[in-house]
């Protein structure tokens, strides 16, 4: 079985794959449909199925009885809640689509269900490619039972390091350590490089199938997969791009959001908003606002865009994006801008906040007019600027923003990073007071 860190990596890799199954689109996790028609056009055997956005759908189904229904969540578990059906006619099949679409897995309604085509599996054998972080080369895995744990698998999982470019050889060398022969070895072998020419083609983090079934006549089919997106590899795929894209305008506006069009963030739900110029200082700064008694909000990263976005992105309209998305959250109160060491064009971001404050000036304003007094003033939710900029490029912003604060008291500039913290979590505090 592996050792050292290439067994941590990896069994950390199937973990965060299980864990984040659960959080819809963030996980980057396709659905099993999807999953089933890039294995059918790559060439690895599945079986006939068609997708069922409604249960009336299935009077006009293709394939013959009888059929399995399988809800199409990210949520695993689901043949244990009564997610996966069996259906023998068409009535029959109604109404076990009426009951999947209404049931809830770990809170995730199905919206699409896949009904499939029935196949009697003699033996089943689980294989992956995963990519190991910790070696930096393709793993190609294999054992010979279904549904195994990774962490309880022990030598019962085998796996073969892609050391060079790819070849044959290293599927068959897998087939040849799980003992498969023959007919069944030349099978599986082929169905391997199918597997690992999806990961390389797709850039891909996970290529999973579980179960990969053979039939008492020999018949592979892979009953069931799993597909990992890499995050940052969707903008040079359009196919993958449109895909999530999908995923996002399903959800609801809130959640929408939430997960940013998957910007590289965090989704909290407290009153202060983070917006950083890197992974590590945005976590360190949501850590000091924890420990300051504060509730961080959503927190970006303004060194990449989204990963759905096929446009190109600048540091500016990421900028003007990251303050347009947490200020439309109605529970962010202050928005803690941390920049650390350079940004391209950094003279911009004097221009994109004071831009940003006359927009909301522009929007309070008349409602104030309009309004009859203080309670109308508490209704309107505009968040409070708390800005620290470390590094000698931002001398010249810093004066232009010193400017702009003395113009109004929607902008604080503080100069270390600890006082912006206490700066955002007192402002955020006497808010909640002046509610009560």
């Amino acid at each position: 079985m592996l050792t050292g860190g290439s067994q941590k990596v990896l069994t950390a890799s199937h973990q965060s794959t299980e864990e984040g199954s659960s959080k819809k689109f963030m996980s980057m996790d396709l659905l099993e449909y999807q999953v089933k028609e890039w294995f059918g056009n790559i060439g690895i055997p599945v079986l006939p199925s068609q997708r069922i956005d409604h249960p009336t759908d299935l009077k006009r189904l293709k394939i013959r009885y009888p059929i399995v229904l399988k809800s199409q969540v990210h949520a695993v578990g689901r043949a244990k809640v009564g997610g996966v059906r069996f259906a023998e006619t068409t009535i029959d099949a109604i109404a076990a689509a009426q009951n999947i679409f209404n049931l809830p897995i770990l809170g995730e309604l199905p919206e699409v269900l896949l009904a499939e085509a029935r196949f009697e599996p003699e033996t089943e054998y689980y294989f992956a490619v995963v990519l190991d972080t910790a070696l930096c080369r393709p793993v190609i895995l294999g054992c010979k039972e279904a549904d195994v744990d990774w962490e309880e698998a022990g030598e019962k999982m085998q796996y073969v390091v892609v050391e060079q470019e790819f070849s044959p050889f290293y599927a068959r060398r897998l087939a040849l350590k799980m003992g498969l022969q023959g007919a069944l070895m030349q099978s599986v072998s082929t169905v391997i490089e199918k597997m690992y020419q999806l990961f390389v083609q797709k850039d891909l983090d996970l290529v999973e199938i579980n179960p990969l079934a053979v039939s008492q006549r020999g018949e592979v089919m892979a009953l069931n997969g799993k597909v990992k997106v890499n995050e940052r590899s969707i903008g040079r795929h359009p196919d993958i791009a449109a895909m999530v894209a999908k995923m996002v305008n399903r959800l609801p506006k809130s959640e929408v959001n939430g997960n940013l069009g998957d910007w590289d963030g965090v989704e909290l739900h407290g009153k202060i908003g983070i917006l950083g110029n890197g992974a590590g200082s945005v976590m360190a700064t949501l850590d000091l606002v924890v420990n300051e008694g504060g509730k961080p909000g959503m927190c970006l990263n303004l060194r990449h865009g989204s990963p759905i976005d096929e446009s190109l992105t600048t540091f500016r309209s990421r900028l003007e994006k990251g303050l347009a998305i947490l200020s439309a959250d109605k529970s962010i109160q202050v928005i803690l801008l941390n920049l650390l060491g350079s940004v391209p064009q950094p003279l911009e971001i004097s221009e994109v906040l004071a831009n940003f404050i006359q927009a909301e000036a522009d929007v309070i304003q008349p409602q104030i007019l309009r309004g009859n007094g203080n309670k109308n003033r508490r209704e309107v939710n505009i968040p409070r600027l708390v800005v620290r900029l470390a590094g000698s490029e931002f001398d010249e912003v810093k004066k232009h923003l010193t400017n702009l604060k003395a113009e109004g008291d929607k902008l604080i500039l503080v100069e270390n990073l600890d006082g912006a913290v206490t700066e955002s979590v007192r402002f955020a505090k006497s808010i909640s007071l002046k509610k009560y």
